[in-house]
């Protein structure tokens, strides 16, 4: 996972996080997160660099829509990114900090 750029690791905890994730849904969740638009130009392509990685499988729902599926390799990834993150990052402890205002 360390080669992937932030938005592609972005990209990898919305496809696992979402049941049966397609592309919309994705983009729908990227942009609640990122606040702007994401464009389809960039969405797509690091989709496929994520299958390319063996991190995530695409699979075709119909004949417009394709479906994402987090593999076993990108949960392991994740899971070590995780716990990485958990030595560094005491994720209780900011959520202490956080005001009412704070998003």
């Amino acid at each position: 996972m360390y080669d992937l750029t932030g938005f592609q690791r972005d990209l990898l905890y919305v496809v696992a996080g979402l049941d049966e994730p397609h592309g919309l849904a994705i983009k729908e969740e990227l942009e609640t997160y990122y606040e702007t638009e994401i464009h389809h130009g960039r969405l797509y392509p690091n989709l496929d660099t994520l299958v390319e990685k063996g991190l995530v499988d695409k699979s075709q729902k119909d004949r417009r829509t394709n479906e994402y599926t987090v593999t076993r390799r990108g949960r392991r990834e994740l899971a070590d990114r995780t716990e990485w993150l958990d030595r560094y990052v005491d994720v209780d402890a900011l959520r202490s900090v956080r005001g009412p205002s704070d998003r």
